[in-house]
């Protein structure tokens, strides 16, 4: 269940604190759609070994107030103000899809961040040298051609999206997500019951009480990100499947190239997709995490 926290410039923002109270602070960032559920595969990772899971609602989704206009960067600001309520002077950040470049963000500009780790995580839409939609599922093609419209245009889109997702199980998500997912994508979600529950509720509290979150971070995504990728000083996880649908493999090899080098500790693993790279991975992305937070 989700608590609420009014931010300083009067939005709220809905979160959850999962694990135990002393436990090293993870703040992990959502994708698009989505919302401040965790990743089960995350949580029962860090349950194991002592780590507590701090989630929130990005701007418009759920609860959170709308941030209409806003930038990626623009995360950082309310993430710094949930973690000086919640008394978190230092934090490990992550996130998945859509939250990783805001996890990129974090990394680059949140007070106390020690390291970061990025999943599956979109590159910028004027990266040089890359064909930002190629290898992209044809729904998600069909979203980007729409946010290019306007809002407008792209409130249609997602607002028929939301009607079909609030009324979906876990087969029918499977079903509105064809395009998206490859064999090991659906195979995941079938196997794993717990993962595929997970996206269901995950899009469903996302997407409650309107559109306005998923239409906010689509325009985000085709416009600068309000940060410089040089700005990032602390060390980065990367993980990236190759056959990912969602976010394509060539996204994670720019970021591959392009984040700071010195940095970087980079997995870009064959075979595996934009859900399935969650399973069997958690561990070890935590336990790297947790490594470098030691000697921070």
């Amino acid at each position: 269940m989700a608590q609420q926290f009014q931010l300083p410039d009067g939005r709220y923002v809905d979160y959850a604190v999962n694990g135990p109270e002393n436990g090293y602070p993870l703040v992990w960032i959502h994708g698009t759609p989505g919302s401040y559920i965790p990743v089960p595969n995350i949580l029962a990772a860090c349950e194991k070994k002592g780590v507590k899971v701090i989630t929130l609602s990005r701007a418009g989704y759920g609860g959170s107030s709308r941030n209409k206009g806003r930038k990626i960067v623009d995360a950082v600001a309310d993430i710094h103000a949930l973690n000086e309520h919640l008394d978190v002077k230092q934090c490990i950040v992550g996130g998945w899809s859509g939250g990783g470049p805001h996890a990129l963000a974090c990394a680059a500009r949140l007070p106390g961040c020690v390291a970061a780790v990025c999943v599956a995580g979109i590159a910028p839409y004027d990266a040089e040298g890359l064909d930002w939609t190629a290898g992209q599922g044809q729904d998600n093609i069909d979203e980007t051609n729409a946010t290019l419209q306007g809002e407008e245009a792209l409130q249609e889109y997602c607002a028929a999206q939301r009607a079909e997702i609030l009324n979906a199980d876990v087969a029918g998500i499977i079903e509105a997500m064809s395009s998206l997912l490859p064999t090991v994508d659906k195979e995941a979600l079938v196997q794993s019951s717990e993962m595929g529950q997970h996206m269901v509720e995950l899009m469903n509290e996302g997407l409650r009480v309107g559109s306005d979150g998923w239409v906010d971070d689509d325009l985000t995504f085709v416009k600068p990100w309000g940060f410089d990728l040089s700005e990032i000083k602390v060390p980065l996880l990367l993980y990236q499947g190759s056959e990912d649908k969602m976010v394509p493999f060539s996204h994670g090899e720019w970021l591959a190239e392009h984040l700071p080098q010195e940095k970087l500790k980079k997995h870009l693993i064959q075979g595996q997709g934009h859900i399935s790279i969650f399973v069997g991975q958690c561990d070890g992305i935590i336990d790297d995490l947790l490594e470098i937070a030691k000697t921070a």
